[in-house]
């Protein structure tokens, strides 16, 4: 099954009509004459999409999303209303109620079953970006979007753009920029915009179409909302502008108030996404990141290693690995605290970093002991790297706010490298050499270096 539609209409023949279109697509059907139970009937069948009559005899499409809306749980799933007639008041009336379209009757086979898709695939990338790391708590609706968006108006004529623009500036807030359709490559230079406005003439404008196509798969404007302008009313155009990647369709030329409340609601959801998206980075970021130091850990650490040591053995050149531990830790937790334990490894990781390359790794794998590894780096550049964070570490103490005396701190290193061909050397190997390294130079009497020279 595609998915699971609720049908609500108190008219029997539209509601057997419509079950005919949507099980022949392979959507699983649920129908309801009127709004009672509605809402643990909603809980119960927890329908992917909800088409609603405009009136029904105890309320309507208008009422149903009232009433969904007040529950998370069922806030975000999609309603399109079914109206009898071409009503533009009643259209403009859902639409600023939270509706997500309004279709007349008869309804167009091909136009309802890519929007269907259309809004079905839009709250999928939605809810698997809630189900995300850090996701949760993020089931409240979507503020109004940030400050002016960035609206780039796409015709085929200067002159429709400027009329667009003129239009549009009296009845949205953001920044409107026109651009000619064939400038591709100017569009793509341009500063990234938040929503897209195209201008497709129908069925034949090829150039638009592709050019929609263009805009949903390149990296610069694939997370900007699109909505498709189409001069006629036939469905089959705008189905196909539907079923190319616009969020959304407005037929019959330029409407500026219908327009301007779909991109209020794109841009709702961009809003939304965005952030769910956000969330989702800062989840897969603190899953990878040591909270106090911000450095790498262990469980980003090891796989990335033997990713770099794979590397290595492609290319035949070294790699080095350091294991680095702060001599006598203990003795400064138990002396200034732990809160100044604390601020010192913080700022021996912040040191770590300044000394290393961009392209080394650091990792805190638990308590006072780092990880580092520096690809391309054969036996004379590890040895020299870790000697001057040796000197750096014990010439420069760790001076506190609230603390008469600086903490004076040394580190202990070892390294080892892979040897030429290193193919049969695991992440593991080099890790057990490198600590045993550091285990002779804690034994030598700490704050030194020693080299395994081969890790084979």
């Amino acid at each position: 099954m595609n998915g699971t539609v609720l049908v609500l209409d108190a008219i029997a023949t539209s509601r057997i009509m419509l079950k005919v279109q949507l099980s022949a697509a392979y959507y699983h059907v649920i129908q309801s004459e009127d709004m009672a139970g509605l809402v643990p009937l909603v809980r119960r069948s927890q329908p992917d999409l909800i088409l609603c009559a405009m009136t029904l005899p105890d309320g309507g499409a208008l009422a149903a999303r009232a009433v969904l809306g007040n529950a998370p749980d069922t806030a975000r799933i999609p309603i399109i209303a079914l109206a009898p007639q071409n009503d533009r008041a009643a259209r403009l009336m859902a639409l600023r109620a939270g509706l997500d379209d309004v279709l007349n009757h008869p309804v167009d086979d091909a136009l309802l079953q890519a929007r269907i898709r259309s809004l079905i695939r839009s709250r999928a990338r939605t809810e698997d970006l809630r189900d995300g790391p850090d996701a949760m708590g993020l089931s409240e609706p979507a503020a109004a979007f940030a400050g002016p968006a960035r609206v780039t108006l796409l015709t085929r004529s200067a002159a429709t753009g400027a009329a667009w623009r003129a239009e549009l500036a009296a009845l949205l807030p953001h920044r409107l920029r026109c651009c000619d359709r064939g400038d591709l490559a100017g569009l793509m230079r341009a500063p990234p915009a938040d929503a897209f406005v195209l201008d497709i003439a129908g069925a034949e404008d090829h150039t638009g179409l592709n050019l929609l196509s263009e805009l949903r798969a390149r990296a610069a404007t694939r997370g900007a909302a699109v909505i498709a302008v189409m001069a006629g009313k036939a469905g089959g155009p705008a189905a196909d502008a539907l079923d190319r990647g616009a969020h959304d369709v407005v037929t019959g030329g330029l409407d500026g108030a219908e327009l301007a409340l779909r991109l209020d609601a794109q841009l709702r959801r961009k809003a939304r996404s965005d952030r769910l998206r956000a969330s989702v980075r800062k989840g897969l970021k603190a899953a990878l990141r040591d909270p106090m130091t911000g450095l790498y850990n262990r469980r980003h650490a090891l796989p990335h290693l033997a990713q770099l040591l794979r590397r290595a053995g492609d290319t035949g050149r070294p790699l080095a690995v350091m294991m680095a531990d702060l001599d006598h830790f203990k003795s400064v937790n138990d002396r200034y605290g732990h809160l100044a334990g604390d601020a010192v490894l913080v700022e021996t990781a912040a040191r770590l970093q300044r000394l290393l390359r961009p392209v080394d790794m650091i990792a805190r794998l638990g308590g006072e002991e780092f990880l580092i590894a520096m690809p391309e780096a054969g036996t004379a550049a590890a040895s020299a790297a870790a000697r001057r964070l040796c000197r750096q570490i014990n010439r420069n103490p760790v001076c506190l706010p609230g603390f008469g005396e600086p903490i004076r701190m040394t580190v202990s290193i070892g390294v080892a490298v892979t040897p030429p061909a290193p193919a049969e050397v695991t992440a593991g190997d080099l890790i057990g050499q490198a600590d045993q390294a550091l285990y002779r130079a804690k034994h030598a009497g700490r704050n030194l270096v020693r080299l395994i020279r081969s890790a084979a």
